[in-house]
């Protein structure tokens, strides 16, 4: 349902729940008695249409690179028949109810269908007032580039109409949003709209604020993971020039100063005495002996079967977004201000509120853009001790996390160790289990944790593996149907509790369970003497499915003659109601240094609102099945992470990036289905399958390169 607000434009708002059978029956623009919006903190999509002809929606999600804000610009353009350049999709401030998570690739299907319905209403609305001033049937008139058109050639922009649409209860004309065959906007690839600011400088990051008093701030931390203050001699840094104040935190000690040259200078220049954190005896090989040791044991293969086994372990992997963490915070004694691109506003908020002493409704959090994310900005670790660090130093502060910092200490993607058998019997396999363990985090009070075990039967998705509770909790997952038709299927999961900051990581579980899942595929094909490519059709249960890998295969040219050392690989995908596959070539005569060159994809999402959107995020879930099979992970090495930037965490540079890369999109005319997440584990699998496909060998720790 759409409601009118009350206000001098045409501002109307919709539930984030919306859908058509929501809709049934009720008469658009008309509230319920009681029913009160105050400004745009409401669980609402709202829509204004301003005096200067401008198209507002302040939009309850954070841009993080994705292009969530143009795909939801290019769902109210079309549906309002305005130009692309006259919509303004501002981010929301943390409301006091309702829901801004942005995560679980569902941005753009959550927002579908509010927002076309939002902008049909505010349309309707605009004719209506027009065929009023005109005097005539508003059947009669039709809208285009942000106006309402005449027959007989006058117009009106929206601006003008705005205030007389927005007394209208009752539009003269369909609220209907238009049926996909009518679409001129959504389905045509567009560059985003903030891609000149972003380019040019324009584009404001927390880092370019300048608010009042705020100045710049680092922390000194512990040299291992949790490790402890005990003293700091900080006068020879209170000393130096441009240091406003040197306070404690729990994560260490904060250094205020006039710019981040001085702070980083006095920081340097403090003598702290640090107790070791609770894993300073252990590093990477305790922690792989203690995942393998915590995976569930398989069980008894079908009578009369053969096996197809593997193990399979997967590093810590760092976010490692461009923009490293930077949070501005002027905490008072009754209220506070926070500026930082968050995924998760409303409960940074609360954390905030708490750990300062005061009301959540005191604290106000501005959302800003992000400079890429993959899931590190769920958390807002930084906010919280920026807001901490304004509090003890009693001014405004600009916080900012060199990447040393975040690599060292911010979150990351969990170790993990994997065991999966296939049994297969006549031909076909029947019977598929995959068991599991990865690191699980304890918290303060509990330090280093024994041997983690089994806590009973974890659910069983769709690619034949587990799903972490992680993962349970982040966000949409696949049927349990199974993928692939490989009969029994079953899963088990173990963890290991460590003082080690976790987060979700872009695809969360997926990138890992799936990763080993392909590659166990690609063999059981191998023993079944198939090819990888016609075993997996032959097998998998969606339509959709094998057609994606068909269209790969068909593009990619699978199955071509290629010199020693070079090979094909391939695998697929199902999750968030879309589904991919990817084909990769790769280069490994030199062992060293593998090189992909070629990645050839494709993915059906449903309706896809912006496929130049999507295939750039094709591409970028394909660098990162390059960097996390080839050659990007952490160390830990005596309780601390042994990486500390872009030299030795080594993500794919240029020079590793492929060649050549194709993304294919499925024409579909369903629902937008989930698409940020969905390239990692094809790309990681067929990564890793090429790579054995061209060494002959079986490729069972990740990266390759560690």
């Amino acid at each position: 349902m759409v409601y009118s607000l009350a206000a001098s434009t045409l501002t109307v708002a919709a539930p984030l729940a919306c859908d058509s059978s929501s809709a049934a029956g009720a008469e658009p623009g008309r509230r319920p008695p009681g029913f009160l919006v105050r400004g745009t903190d409401e669980e609402m999509l709202v829509l204004e249409v301003t005096l200067a002809n401008r198209v507002v929606v302040r939009l309850p999600r954070v841009e993080v690179g994705q292009g969530v804000t143009t795909a939801v610009a290019m769902m109210i353009a079309e549906e309002l028949d305005a130009r692309l350049v006259d919509v303004d999709i501002p981010l929301a401030d943390a409301r006091a109810k309702g829901n801004q998570y942005t995560g679980g690739s569902n941005s753009v299907s959550s927002l579908y269908g509010p927002a076309r319905e939002l902008a049909a209403t505010a349309r309707a609305k605009l004719v209506t007032a027009a065929a009023r001033r005109w005097n005539l049937p508003a059947r009669t008139l039709r809208t285009r580039d942000t106006r309402v058109i005449a027959p007989d050639g006058r117009t009106a922009t929206f601006g003008s109409l705005t205030a007389s649409a927005a007394r209208i209860q009752r539009p003269a004309v369909s609220t209907k949003p238009k049926p996909p065959s009518r679409h001129r906007v959504i389905g045509k690839p567009t560059t985003r709209i903030d891609a000149r600011d972003i380019v040019t400088g324009k584009a404001k990051y927390a880092g370019d604020l300048a608010v009042a008093g705020a100045k710049p701030t680092v922390v000194a931390r512990p040299p291992t993971l949790g490790g402890k203050l005990v003293s700091v001699d900080s006068r020879a840094a209170r000393a130096m020039p441009g240091v406003h104040a040197v306070v404690k935190v729990a994560s260490g000690v904060a250094v205020v100063a006039e710019s981040f040259h001085h702070a980083f200078k006095a920081r340097d220049a403090l003598r702290i005495t640090w107790a070791p954190g609770p894993l300073v005896s252990l590093s990477d090989a305790a922690i792989r002996s203690r995942l393998r040791a915590a995976v569930p044991r398989l069980g008894n293969p079908p009578r009369g079967s053969a096996q197809t086994e593997g193990e399979f372990e997967f590093a810590f992997v760092s976010h490692a977004p461009m923009e490293v963490l930077t949070a501005v915070a002027d905490v008072r004694a009754d209220r506070a201000e926070i500026w930082f691109s968050s995924q998760t506003p409303m409960d940074a908020r609360d954390s905030i509120a708490s750990a300062v002493g005061l009301r959540a409704s005191k604290v106000k959090v501005h959302v800003m853009r992000g400079g890429g994310s993959f899931g590190r900005r769920l958390n807002h670790d930084a906010a919280i001790e920026a807001a901490l660090i304004s509090k003890a130093a009693r001014r405004p502060v600009k916080l900012m996390w060199s990447r040393a910092d975040d690599i060292r200490h911010g979150r990351m993607r969990p170790a993990s160790h994997h065991r999966i058998r296939a049994s297969h019997a006549r031909g076909r396999v029947v019977a598929f289990t995959h068991t599991m363990a990865s690191v699980s985090e304890s918290y303060e009070g509990q330090g280093l944790s024994a041997q983690g075990s089994a806590q009973g039967p974890a659910p069983v998705s769709a690619r034949g593996g587990v799903t972490p509770a992680a993962a349970r909790a982040a966000g949409p997952l696949p049927s349990d149907s199974g993928l692939y038709n490989f009969g029994r299927v079953s899963g088990d999961y173990g963890s290991v509790e460590l003082a080690i900051p976790l987060g979700a990581w872009r695809s969360v579980d997926s990138g890992t369970t799936r990763t080993a899942e392909e590659i166990v595929v690609d063999e059981v094909a191998r023993a079944l003497g198939k090819d990888p490519v016609a075993f997996r059709r032959t097998t998998l249960r969606n339509k959709a499915v094998k057609a994606v890998l068909d269209k790969v295969a068909a593009a990619g040219d699978w199955g071509r003659s290629m010199p020693d050392g070079h090979a094909q690989g391939v695998a697929v995908h199902e999750e968030y109601g879309s589904c991919v596959a990817c084909l990769v070539e790769i280069d490994t005569t030199d062992r060293k240094n593998p090189r992909v060159t070629k990645v050839v994809m494709a993915a059906d999402v449903g309706t896809a609102v912006n496929p130049r959107g999507l295939e750039a995020q094709l591409m970028g879930t394909a660098v990162d099945g390059i960097s996390t099979v080839l050659q990007a992970g952490l160390h830990i090495d005596r309780g601390a992470v042994r990486e500390s930037s872009y030299a030795d965490f080594h993500y794919a540079r240029q020079r590793h990036a492929p060649l050549r890369f194709e993304a294919h999109i499925m024409p579909s005319g369903g629902e937008p289905g989930g698409a940020g997440e969905l390239g990692v584990p094809a790309a990681a699998g067929a990564v890793a399958n090429a790579y054995a496909r061209a060494t002959g060998s079986k490729p069972r720790r990740f990266p390759l390169d560690f």
